[in-house]
């Protein structure tokens, strides 16, 4: 395995770096509130970063995600690219992506997902769609939902122009607050239609596997902007005339932190590889979402933490990492239920081995 990014990835996430470091900032976090920064999002896309990840592929939109999880870039940048621009790229037909991939580079297009499937949508004798899915992120900026039905099928639907309640005919998006700014919705789909994009349940898996390795990849940037910002606070702030960060329990906090966070990127680093060299990666990206949901939860606390009182100020940046790394965890699946699937997954494959 080499995790080493190639010039192409490297420059991409240069470029991601600059744009989110230079307009994701605390005042304009602060103003965007619960919703979406669409200048910012308009940068990205005039940038070519979406239109990219189609040649840098996975490990280059987990480099890219990490330096949006630095800064909490409010933007639909993983939806679009996992459940749109990968999506239609790797299982759609000539037809969709020549008419679907256009929109999704260029950012006139927003795709979100529907995922994990919970056997909540289901298809009629007539082929329309119904069900209602709880929350769906970003769903309040999409044009497009990948929705799974009850036998793992997926069908994209029109959505709506972003912004908008009243989506296509027979979709409803009702706005919901989560615990992270993610501008999501309840997804309603009452006797829609939709398109379908591929054959079988594998298509469904390959789906999920590349998101659960594209948001843990999210992840490790939000942990380590939270642990950057902890790093900071505890070296300039002083007590008893030194700083915290000479005392020996704030050093044994940020270093578990630390290991924490690099487990994360290098488990979505494999599990991103692995996709890439078209090797089977089931299992390793549900370990990326483990250590993800599991290693994320204890660095944004620790991060918190180690600011002391600071730290519970709603209004303070560090905050939000904390708010975003318990989303994540919660998107993820939580470590129990995603180590659960990952036994079930490992018996199975040691089942088949022996027989």
């Amino acid at each position: 395995m080499d995790f080493t990014p190639s010039e192409e990835q490297a420059a991409a996430q240069g470029l991601a770096a600059r744009i989110f470091g230079d307009l994701s900032t605390h005042e304009r976090l602060t103003a965007a509130g619960s919703g979406t920064d669409a200048e910012l999002w308009k940068e990205l896309c005039a940038a070519g970063l979406p239109a990219a990840v189609e040649d840098i592929g996975l490990l280059g939109l987990v480099l890219l995600l990490e330096e949006q999880g630095r800064t909490t870039a409010q933007v639909p940048f993983a939806a679009t690219c996992v459940y749109g621009l990968l999506a239609v790229a790797e299982h759609g037909t000539a037809e969709q992506r020549e008419r679907l991939l256009p929109g999704l580079r260029d950012g006139t297009a927003v795709a979100t997902g529907a995922f994990p499937a919970r056997g909540r949508v289901h298809i009629a004798e007539d082929g329309a769609l119904y069900g209602a899915v709880p929350w769906v992120p970003w769903l309040r900026d999409a044009t497009h939902v990948l929705v799974a039905d009850e036998d793992l099928a997926l069908w994209m639907v029109e959505a709506s122009a972003p912004g908008a309640e009243a989506c296509a005919a027979g979709v409803t998006a009702e706005p919901v607050e989560t615990t992270a700014p993610w501008s999501a919705g309840r997804l309603v789909l009452d006797g829609v239609r939709g398109e379908r994009l591929g054959n079988g349940p594998e298509v469904y898996a390959s789906v999920l596997a590349t998101a659960r390795t594209a948001f843990a990849g999210l992840q490790a940037g939000v942990c380590a902007g939270s642990l950057a910002r902890a790093v900071h606070h505890t070296v300039t702030r002083e007590q008893f005339g030194r700083p915290l960060s000479t005392n020996q329990g704030v050093l044994l906090r940020a270093a578990d932190a630390h290991m924490d966070t690099e487990a994360i990127r290098v488990t979505a680093y494999e599990a991103a590889w692995r996709h890439d060299e078209q090797r089977a990666c089931a299992a390793q990206a549900l370990t990326a979402a483990w250590w993800a949901s599991e290693a994320g939860k204890r660095v944004v606390h620790a991060g918190q933490h180690l600011h002391g009182g600071t730290g519970a100020d709603l209004d303070h940046p560090v905050h939000r990492h904390f708010l975003w790394g318990r989303q994540l965890d919660a998107y993820l699946g939580c470590g129990s239920e995603v180590l659960e699937e990952l036994g079930l997954l490992l018996a199975d494959s040691a089942q088949g081995d022996a027989s």
